[in-house]
């Protein structure tokens, strides 16, 4: 499964977005837009909904058994509105009362369910969480088609924020290990159909044989498009499943705009340097003993 992902900070970049995605054909069912924004769900909807027939605008009535559009609550945020088939799993929000439909009309009822714990979001969500705060909209595009993912990826790339230029090198790789933390040191770009599947299978390698403390050392990376955004977010979700840690080491200066315009800088650990990072590491292993 490819995931790319699009931050975007105007209501006409999203829209325009989406419907160049629905016109290259990437399927409905593997995109998600989410917002906060009661008139931009309306807007794209409306356009969802007049491009894609199952994909029912707000407010103009879902049909049976079709949850296209739902008004989730996220902690620390508030209401935010979701349209697209996957958008209640994507944000780990499950549960009665947790999501409710809206495509029988938003203005009736906007009331959001609250969640009782933070735990009701998944790893993934908190990601969402940071750009949402910030009054910005995202597109996600889930795909196991790689043309399909790599379609998604141009159009996310040109029209989402900071994921732009390019870099001839391609991904390298190296891993060392101090004491009982597993360093990666990558170089290149993280993009669709290399980058992303060599990162995939390093940390999936690392985790299988035991390793749950994981630096990435992206200081010589030099591009990183929507999916390789995507698998970062994935190696970081991945990693916390299984019980570890995975922390950023000294972003390369595009990485770390890509981070700050994303508002995911928030979300990952980011360590400086090394010794710093390895040290942090020993004292979160110390606190977590200690309790």
């Amino acid at each position: 499964m490819e995931t790319a992902i699009g931050v975007f900070s105007s209501r006409e970049r999203a829209e325009e977005a989406v419907r160049e995605l629905l016109d290259r054909k990437v399927p409905q069912d593997a995109i998600v837009f989410l917002t906060r924004s009661e008139t931009e769900a309306k807007t794209v909807g409306k356009e969802l909904g007049a491009t894609v027939g199952g994909f029912m605008g707000v407010g103009t009535g879902l049909s049976a058994g079709v949850a296209a559009a739902t008004l989730l609550a996220v902690p620390g945020i508030g209401q935010v509105f979701a349209l697209g088939f996957g958008a209640a799993a994507l944000l780990g929000l499950f549960g009665a009362g947790v999501g409710s439909s809206i495509g029988k009309g938003m203005a009736a009822d906007t009331r959001a369910p609250q969640p009782t714990a933070e735990e009701k979001c998944s790893e993934d969500a908190a990601f969402f969480r940071e750009a949402l705060k910030e009054g910005r909209s995202l597109i996600v595009v889930r795909a196991e088609s790689q043309e399909i993912a790599k379609e998604a990826c141009e159009v996310l790339d040109r029209l989402g924020l900071g994921i732009q230029g390019h870099t001839p090198m391609k991904i390298q790789t190296m891993i060392r290990h101090t004491g009982d933390v597993a360093i990666v040191d990558v170089s290149g770009r993280i993009t669709l159909g290399e980058g992303n599947v060599v990162l995939r299978e390093i940390v999936r390698e690392l985790v299988e044989n035991g390793s749950n403390k994981i630096l990435l050392n992206l200081h010589d990376v030099g591009y990183v498009d929507s999916s390789g955004m995507g698998e970062l977010v994935k190696a970081y979700t991945t990693v916390r499943n299984q019980g570890g840690q995975l922390k950023l080491l000294n972003p390369s200066k595009r990485v770390s705009d890509l981070l700050q315009m994303t508002r995911l800088e928030s979300v990952f650990d980011i360590q400086a340097d090394e010794a710093s990072a390895v040290q942090s590491f020993i004292r979160e292993q110390s606190t977590v003993s200690a309790a």
